[in-house]
């Protein structure tokens, strides 16, 4: 009989710094100089992953969890300064735009307001190159879901805004007449949507091979689900349990618990499962194969989605009266190894987790996650508990270990709140680095046997309650955190030590 061995894993330790979160003199961080610091910076110093949050089209609320397409990059992290560069844009028309004015926060209303129509500017300027149809039509052949999105979001501003389910008929339901009719009104819209796409394809491109150069590997973050007003389920509908109209019969959610006892009504449309497996998974695998085009590792949120998800009938007041479906995550990875695609999976299996979901986990072999606030308990059979790595290759875990995530208070607030119990097992943990809490925990984390391990941004400084990125279940106020100038050079300063 064949002995079998155990896979080995290469070490690798970094950074979740969302794009958004770098700075800019324009209000939000972009694919553009700092982005390429960034690189150069945390590779100077040890780290060989940046980790991201979703880099999708954001709406209403700002959440990157929350995207007009599975498919398009955020024209938010266009670079300006690129742009005028190319003679699209000049450096006083930018100047003179309001992005907000506070250096830690994105303001995304003047970012609204203010950064699309500067854009349009360059858009001006593109359409008068000479080659400039040729440029775009050579990118859509590389990006089949481009048109599918433009027009999406030039009919959306045609109508004010509103939802695609809110839409005339002709339109909500892309009949052939009803597209035909408004394609010459839009037509200019949809140009400067794939325009912005074709940017974002270029400056990414650049930006992916300053990271390759300097081995340093970017991982992505794919929301499981889709938002209801989205390219996705206007242009893929029949992948959703929705009726004849477009409405959804369920929607996504999680059941109450010890934190809400009313659970979580997320709203998000479910998939129709059986439809995409008599289809072969294409919408799905459409999206992993984007995301591989992407990124080098990629961390699919709410992995426990895949084994059986949580579905709530539509027009529920909350999340009590919802029921566990089963769902064809095996199959979907079954096929997605057979594709082959060039990107490394991560499965945030935080939440219920249930026989079936550690069983799928298992078979697809990819790591799971740890979260170290979650970790000092009096449990031995924690999942979230790892150990200090002995320097052997072979005694790395399948893990992904963090201090925290966009989800948890920065270390030093739940530092500030725990109990003596927690801080006393913490402190163990930490060892020789038990003298300087929290940052001992940080310390011990990087050294851990996990084979990555990632510190966010706001913990590698120490930061508190202020530098919060996401409170779960709040619907504004999220996502706006950036780090200033000042902080990025004692950051730098603070993973230096950390790595070294």
């Amino acid at each position: 009989m064949k002995e079998k061995t155990e896979p080995v894993y290469a070490r690798r330790r970094g950074v979740l710094m969302p794009v958004f979160s770098l700075p800019s003199e324009y209000g939000v961080g972009t694919f553009g100089k700092t982005a390429f610091d960034f690189i150069d910076d945390v590779a100077s110093r040890g780290a060989s992953i940046w980790a991201i949050l979703p880099t999708g089209v954001t709406g209403y609320g700002d959440s990157p969890y929350q995207s007009f397409s599975s498919f398009a990059l955020n024209p938010y992290f266009l670079d300006l300064d690129i742009l005028i560069q190319e003679g699209l844009l000049t450096k006083d028309e930018c100047g003179a735009t309001d992005f907000g004015a506070d250096p830690e926060r994105v303001d995304y209303g003047k970012l609204y307001q203010n950064r699309l129509p500067l854009l349009m500017t360059a858009y001006a300027r593109f359409v008068k190159l000479p080659d400039h149809e040729k440029l775009i039509e050579d990118f859509e052949k590389t990006a089949p879901w481009l048109d599918d999105y433009a027009r999406f979001m030039a009919i959306k501003d045609a109508e004010n805004g509103i939802p695609w389910y809110e839409w005339p008929e002709g339109l909500r339901n892309r009949e052939p007449a009803a597209m035909a009719e408004i394609a010459p009104k839009i037509s200019c819209e949809v140009g400067f949507h794939k325009f912005l796409q074709f940017k974002l394809a270029c400056q990414w491109s650049a930006l992916k091979q300053r990271a390759l150069e300097k081995g340093v590997l970017i991982m992505g973050d794919l929301p499981i689900y889709c938002a209801y007003d989205s390219a996705d389920c206007w242009a893929y509908r029949d992948n959703f349990r929705f009726d004849r109209d477009g409405r959804p019969t369920l929607v996504a959610g999680v059941p109450p618990d010890y934190f809400c006892e009313d659970g979580q009504l997320w709203g998000n449309p479910v998939y129709d499962w059986p439809y995409m497996r008599k289809d072969g998974f294409g919408f799905w695998l459409r999206r992993l194969r984007r995301t591989s085009e992407l990124y080098d590792i990629l961390r699919i949120d709410h992995f426990r989605g895949f084994a059986s998800y949580y579905a709530v009938p539509a027009g529920a007041p909350n999340a009590r009266e919802g029921e566990w479906i089963k769902a064809e995550g095996q199959r979907l990875f079954n096929a997605a190894a057979r594709e082959e695609l060039p990107v490394e999976i991560v499965a945030e299996d935080l939440g219920f987790i249930t026989r079936d979901v550690k069983s799928l986990l298992t078979r697809t072999g990819f790591a799971g996650m740890q979260v170290m606030e979650f970790a000092f308990d009096d449990d031995p059979a924690n999942p979230h508990k790892n150990k200090r790595w002995d320097g052997d290759i072979r005694t790395l875990k399948n893990k992904i270990a963090y201090t925290g995530t966009h989800d948890n208070p920065p270390l030093a607030e739940w530092w500030e709140g725990a109990d003596e119990r927690t801080k006393e097992l913490a402190e163990k943990y930490a060892g020789e680095y038990a003298s300087d809490m929290p940052r001992g925990i940080v310390k011990a984390t990087m050294g851990s046997n996990a084979r990555y391990a990632l510190v966010p941004f706001w913990d590698v400084l120490l930061l508190g309650s202020e530098a919060r990125m996401n409170t779960p279940a709040t619907a504004s106020g999220n996502w706006t955190r950036r780090i200033t100038p000042a902080e990025y050079e004692v950051f730098k300063k603070k993973l230096g030590e950390l790595l070294n």
